[in-house]
């Protein structure tokens, strides 16, 4: 493997405690209309689902899972920051970034074993 690659997730949301409580409540209360799939479809209650999080840790790449603000602040130098649309997730190459998952794409994803099986489809693709 190589360490210079990497997926990065992008939350629609910020970090915090305050948002994440309000996140919470959104979801539950009306989750039609929360912004942001790769939450819903990724975290239960309270934390990371179990079987999401096996996924990822048997990729054969390192993921990298962040809120919008902290995407903006740690790669504004790598990618144009107002093309940037959430969520979504980048590919990393050294300092190149190219999009891997579309907002479009990742907000049609209907389950967790719908987006793992379009993540195993792209990254076979880019292999």
């Amino acid at each position: 493997m190589n360490d210079d690659k990497k997926l990065v997730f992008i939350y629609n949301a910020d970090s915090g405690l305050i948002n994440a409580v309000k996140d919470y409540f959104h979801k539950k209360r009306s989750p039609e209309t929360y912004q942001c799939n790769l939450c819903m479809q990724t975290f239960g209650a309270i934390s990371m689902k179990k079987d999401w999080k096996n996924y990822v840790n048997n990729l054969d790449i390192p993921a990298e899972f962040l809120h919008k603000d902290e995407f903006e602040k740690k790669y504004a130098e790598q990618v144009p920051i107002h093309e940037v649309k959430y969520p979504s997730a980048y590919f990393k190459n050294g300092s190149n970034m190219n999009l891997f998952v579309s907002q479009d794409e990742m907000n049609a994803v209907k389950s967790l074993d719908e987006l793992k099986d379009m993540i195993s489809r792209k990254l076979k693709s880019t292999s």
